[in-house]
């Protein structure tokens, strides 16, 4: 049965063995050139990284791209490495004719996810069968809505030390990804009678409409220089959150502006939680990921008693794993739970391998490495942008998988509609404002994320990129 090979951005049908194999790969990426999906003068993957993606041997990578030299669609030149050769793209009559912003980036800089070819497979089967070993009969029953016990301790212990979260395995509630987490916190402040949240001017509508679709109203909280403004939760102005019950923040690095909450402020949204009874939700989506100094600590510490804390794997790991946590205030903790449901919801396999990869180590030694990874890449991208695209900087903290690069004003849409004509998938910063937010003026900027792209597309990606930017 054919089987997908995902590669630099251009999905390859192949048979995984036998010895239809070269003529497989060299009809797909001939394809691949033929329909437009290689855009005319995509430097491809070297022949050895190439056979790696797709685990076969790298004579056949080398013999299908000769083959496609000779043929004219490729060009080879020392130096330069292989590329699709200039030449009119034509598709096929019988197809219809394909939309103007590809479906299919041959490079993918959107925000928001890890560099899934760095999951860590080999370490993450050693958990597995390590885990499995060892769990009890009844591991693998209905099991507690707050998840597996193994997983909730080895979590309290982690968090505790790298994040300085005030962690109580009790208190711990293990959801599939953070929007589950979300949605069980908006229906539970719903309940207690909570009708606004404040959040952030600059965030993802799709927590927004989880909260709106739990009959919570969101309120942007204005942004400057600092970062976002919490005072006007103690002292709102006209079209300031004036009724706001709980406030959505993500201070260790604000998503998608790249930036931490003040110290001064952390101060000033804990202290408006103590006097009104006010709940902060913090989303600590990428904590682990500080690259000039050590990780600012969780906002949770300063008052577990008023403070939800959310993590998640999906940019430590993999966003397919759908796990993530919430460390909640005693009183809310059980009718977190309830509102679960009466058994565990997520996959039990998963929660006791991460349990082990946490207790064993590995956990540790993968964000070690990935912080590594991530970190050059983030350089890579401010080296090229300072020789290559000097009008253009990237602003925020050196963290996390994204950075946010400022454009001249008025010029978002024409770069990103530029971006999508090269091929390259990208989203502007107007995509992440809230439609009531009260900053501004609304800034100009891209919004690009760098752990998508494996290593052997990063190169080409930063080329693209440079290309479609202002100069």
């Amino acid at each position: 049965m054919a089987k997908p090979w995902a590669t630099f951005g251009v999905d390859l049908h192949l048979e995984p063995a036998g010895p239809q194999l070269r003529r497989g790969l060299t009809d797909a990426l001939r394809e691949a050139v033929r329909t437009g999906r290689l855009a005319p003068g995509t430097r491809l993957p070297s022949s050895r990284a190439l056979a790696a993606d797709l685990g076969i041997a790298r004579n056949t990578v080398a013999d299908a791209y000769a083959d496609l030299v000779a043929e004219g669609w490729l060009t080879a030149r020392q130096g330069s490495g292989t590329r699709v050769a200039e030449r009119m793209v034509v598709s096929p009559a019988a197809r219809a004719p394909r939309p103007r912003e590809r479906a299919d980036p041959t490079y993918d800089l959107r925000p928001g996810f890890p560099d899934l070819a760095s999951f860590p497979r080999t370490e993450w089967l050693r958990a597995a069968r390590r885990a499995l070993t060892t769990a009890p009969y009844d591991a693998f029953g209905y099991g507690d809505p707050r998840g597996r016990v193994e997983l909730r301790i080895a979590l309290a212990g982690y968090l505790a030390r790298a994040r300085g979260v005030r962690a109580d395995p009790e208190r711990i509630v293990v959801c599939a990804g953070f929007s589950h987490g979300l949605k069980l916190l908006g229906a539970v402040l719903r309940a207690r009678g909570i009708r606004t949240v404040a959040v952030e001017s600059y965030g993802l509508d799709e927590h927004w409409k989880l909260l709106g679709a739990a009959g919570l109203r969101t309120a942007p909280l204005p942004f400057d220089r600092l970062g976002t403004d919490p005072g006007v939760l103690t002292d709102p102005g006209p079209g300031e959150p004036a009724d706001a019950g709980a406030v959505l923040l993500t201070p260790a690095h604000q998503f998608p502006l790249g930036v931490p909450l003040h110290r001064d402020r952390r101060a000033v949204v804990v202290d408006w939680a103590r006097r009104t009874g006010g709940l902060v939700l913090e989303d600590d989506y990428d904590g682990e990921f500080r690259y000039d100094r050590q990780p600012v600590g969780a906002l949770q510490g300063l008052d577990p008693d008023r403070v939800v804390y959310l993590g998640t794997a999906s940019k430590s790991l993999a966003p397919g794993l759908r796990l993530a946590w919430m460390v909640l205030p005693p009183q809310l903790a059980e009718e977190v739970a309830a509102a679960k449901g009466g058994v565990d919801t997520c996959g039990v396999t998963d929660q006791l391998t991460l349990a082990e990869f946490i207790t064993s180590g590995a956990y540790d030694r993968h964000v070690r490495s990935a912080r590594l990874h991530y970190r050059r890449r983030r350089d890579a991208l401010v080296a090229a942008l300072a020789a290559r695209a000097p009008e253009v900087r990237a602003t925020g903290i050196a963290a996390g998988l994204h950075a946010v690069l400022r454009l001249p004003p008025g010029s978002e849409r024409p770069v990103v509609q530029a971006a999508a004509w090269q091929g390259l998938a990208v989203h502007g910063l107007t995509a992440y404002r809230h439609p009531d937010a009260i900053t501004e003026p609304p800034m100009d900027a891209l919004v690009v994320g760098y752990g998508t792209p494996p290593d052997h597309a990063w190169s080409g990606a930063l080329d693209a990129l440079c290309a479609t930017l202002p100069g």
